[in-house]
C-alpha cells in the first residue's frame, strides 16, 4: 500500500468513526496531512474543544494526550502510540516538587505545559513557551519556582528580572544537547540565514538567535519574513514542514541530531490502527485528578495565556 492509499483509508475511517485527529508539529509530514489540526500541544487541546467529534486521536506524546483529556473530559481520547513519552515531562514527579515546595513555601509553582497531569495538580499556574514571559510577569507572586525546564526558565528569568526565580535541573534532552559550536558552524555555512530558535535550547545557543519562540512562533516568523534563508533551532521535522510550505525559501537544520525519538515513534500506520480499533491507548483520568490539574491551565488563561 502506498502512503497516499493509507492516507485515503485514514481519511475515510476518521469520518466513519467520528474521530478528530490532532498532530503536533513534530509529527512527520504524512501524519500532518491527514490531521484535522496541527500545532503546539496546548493549542491542539483547545482545538479539540471546538469539534463535535466524540473521539480524538493525539499524534504526539503522552502529556499532550493527557491535556486533551483534561480539557475534553466527555470525549474518548487516544494516544496514537503508547510508547510516545516525553523525558522532560517525566523527569520530575509530584513527590519531588512537593519536597522543593516545602523548602520554598513562598514560591509560586509555574509549570511548563510539558509536565504530567499529576504534576500539574500541584502547580499554581501553567505556561506555554509562547506565554511564559507574559504569565510570569502578570501573576502577583514575586517568587517563582519554574518547572521543569531550566533553559526555558533561564530565558524567562532574563526577560523578567524584577522577579525571583528558583530553577531546577530539568529540560528537553533533544534541545539541550545542542551547543554553541554547532550554532557558529551553521551560521558560518549559511551566512545569509536568520537563526530561529526554541527557548528550550541552552542559553549559549539562544543568545545567537534572530528570533526566539515556540514551534508555531518559529514557523510563523519564517512565513512572514522577507528573508529567504533560515537556520531552524528546533526539532528537524519543522525544517521539513517549512520546506513543503515555502519551497521558494531555504531552511537548514541547526544540527542533524535535533531529532525527538519519542515523536518519531508514531507512524502513519499507528494512526490507521487507532481508527480500526487495533492500536493506540485510551487516556483515562479520574475526575479528581483532572479537576485539580486543570486549575493551573485556568489560571494561565486568566492571566492572558
Amino acid at each position: 500500500m502506498t502512503v497516499r492509499q493509507l492516507q485515503d483509508k485514514i481519511l475515510q475511517l476518521k469520518h466513519d468513526t467520528d474521530t478528530c485527529i490532532l498532530a503536533h508539529s513534530y509529527m512527520s509530514e504524512d501524519i500532518c496531512e491527514v490531521a484535522d489540526f496541527t500545532g503546539d500541544s496546548y493549542a491542539l487541546a483547545v482545538k479539540a474543544k471546538s469539534t463535535k467529534n466524540k473521539n480524538v486521536i493525539m499524534c504526539g506524546v503522552r502529556f499532550m494526550a493527557e491535556m486533551v483529556k483534561m480539557l475534553n473530559p466527555q470525549k474518548r481520547v487516544l494516544l496514537s502510540n503508547s510508547a510516545a513519552g516525553c523525558p522532560m515531562a517525566e523527569q520530575m514527579d509530584k513527590e519531588l516538587i512537593q519536597q522543593v515546595k516545602g523548602q520554598y513555601p513562598d514560591y509560586a509553582v509555574v509549570a511548563y505545559v510539558n509536565t504530567t497531569a499529576e504534576l500539574k495538580t500541584i502547580a499554581d499556574v501553567c505556561v506555554t513557551s509562547s506565554s511564559a514571559v507574559k504569565i510570569c510577569r502578570a501573576i502577583p507572586a514575586q517568587n517563582i519556582l519554574f518547572i521543569p525546564d531550566i533553559n526555558l526558565g533561564t530565558y524567562v528569568k532574563e526577560q523578567v528580572p524584577e522577579k525571583n526565580f528558583k530553577l531546577l535541573s530539568g529540560g528537553c534532552p533533544t534541545h539541550a544537547k545542542i551547543n554553541e559550536s554547532e550554532v557558529l558552524a551553521a551560521k558560518k555555512a549559511h551566512p545569509g540565514a536568520l537563526f530561529l530558535v526554541h527557548p528550550e535550547c541552552r542559553p549559549d545557543v539562544v543568545k545567537h538567535a534572530d528570533y526566539v519562540g515556540s514551534t508555531t512562533g518559529i514557523m510563523d516568523f519564517a512565513a512572514r519574513s522577507e528573508n529567504k534563508e533560515f537556520i531552524i533551532g528546533t526539532e528537524n521535522s519543522i525544517v521539513q514542514h517549512l520546506q513543503f510550505a515555502y519551497p521558494e525559501k531555504a531552511f537548514y537544520p541547526l544540527s542533524k541530531d535535533l531529532v525527538c525519538n519519542n515523536m518519531k515513534v508514531t507512524t502513519l500506520s499507528d494512526v490507521y490502527h487507532c481508527l480500526t480499533g487495533d492500536g493506540g491507548e485510551e487516556i483515562v483520568m479520574d475526575e479528581e485528578t483532572r479537576l485539580q490539574a486543570v486549575k493551573c491551565i485556568e489560571e494561565m488563561i486568566k492571566y492572558g495565556g
